[in-house]
């Protein structure tokens, strides 16, 4: 019998076939993760500072800019810290929490953009009802919701994940621990866990994307209804950042966990893209096009004293 010990802590290996190139990743995704949290940062103090935001769908834009705060957060400390040459080790518990928070807060952006575009179907196919519908209280239900149910989601990939025993091999082809490259790992049979993990990270993003769907055909009718050009394109103006932020969210969420042949380097890439990219676009894809954001944002950075006064 092989004489089997228990892992304590794993080493993340980094992003395949990027050795030599530390330094120049280290100044590149520091950069991203600086003007993630700025971007993010400045749009929750543009929301909180004008009462004129102060409605469903900037309360939800807020809650997305919290999570794309801590989305980055989760695995990128971890890899700024080795890139600058420092211990590539990570604790099992930390292992653990990383694998955890990475899926707790990406399902949470999953269903809160479904709640996002049942918030615009609302807006703009009931606008009479539309204050009725999305009182304070549902939209704190809704908000809640999809924490928990990230929660759950989360909770579920991670005790699969680790309730497997890892005893042998202990680096991680990665820079972060993720389900995939974990399972590989685990010291036991991983085909039916794979399958399940499979059927659940594709299923719940599927849901959220037929639902958000949904809304958006129902939009869609609604908006070719209205009879002026000008009132078209206002309706449009207000749904395409939205969509604009959905196609980069599931995007990199099909390439990583649908296609049955991994590739490191490539999901590596785009798992970059999904972590740092992304949440940091986000802030200029809600900004560029909505003139009450960049009024308030204008007014923010004016009292910050980065702005001449009379912007």
């Amino acid at each position: 019998m092989r004489n089997l010990s228990v892992v304590t802590e794993f080493i993340l290996l980094g992003i395949p076939h990027t050795e030599g190139l530390e330094t120049m990743l280290f100044a590149l995704f520091l950069s991203f993760y600086i003007f993630t949290l700025i971007g993010n940062l400045l749009i929750l103090l543009a929301i909180v500072s004008s009462t004129r935001l102060h409605t469903p769908m900037y309360f939800f834009l807020c809650k997305l800019s919290i999570c794309d705060i801590f989305f980055p957060s989760v695995s990128s400390p971890k890899m700024l810290f080795y890139l600058s040459g420092n211990s590539r080790a990570i604790s099992y518990a930390g292992c653990v929490c990383q694998l955890f928070f990475y899926h707790f807060l990406g399902c949470t952006e999953c269903f809160l953009y479904t709640v996002m575009a049942y918030d615009r179907f609302v807006a703009i196919c009931h606008p009479l009802r539309y204050t009725i519908i999305m009182s304070h209280r549902v939209c704190a239900i809704l908000a809640t919701g999809t924490s928990f149910f990230g929660c759950i989601q989360a909770t579920f990939l991670t005790t699969l994940t680790f309730q497997l025993p890892y005893c042998g091999p202990n680096e991680v082809d990665y820079y972060f621990c993720d389900i995939p490259v974990m399972l590989k790992l685990a010291c036991a049979d991983t085909s039916s866990l794979e399958m399940v993990g499979f059927i659940s990270v594709g299923l719940m993003p599927l849901s959220c994307f037929l639902l958000i769907l949904t809304s958006y055909s129902c939009i869609v009718h609604s908006i070719l209804q209205i009879r002026s050009a000008e009132g078209r394109r206002r309706a449009f103006s207000t749904c395409s950042a939205h969509l604009t932020a959905i196609l980069l969210f599931y995007m990199p969420v099909v390439l990583i966990y649908l296609r049955p042949t991994p590739s490191p380097w490539l999901d590596a890439t785009v798992q970059v893209l999904n972590n740092l990219v992304t949440p940091m676009l986000n802030p200029l894809i809600y900004s560029l096009r909505n003139k009450e954001v960049k009024s308030s944002l204008q007014s923010v950075l004016h009292h910050l004293g980065f702005l001449p006064e009379q912007l």
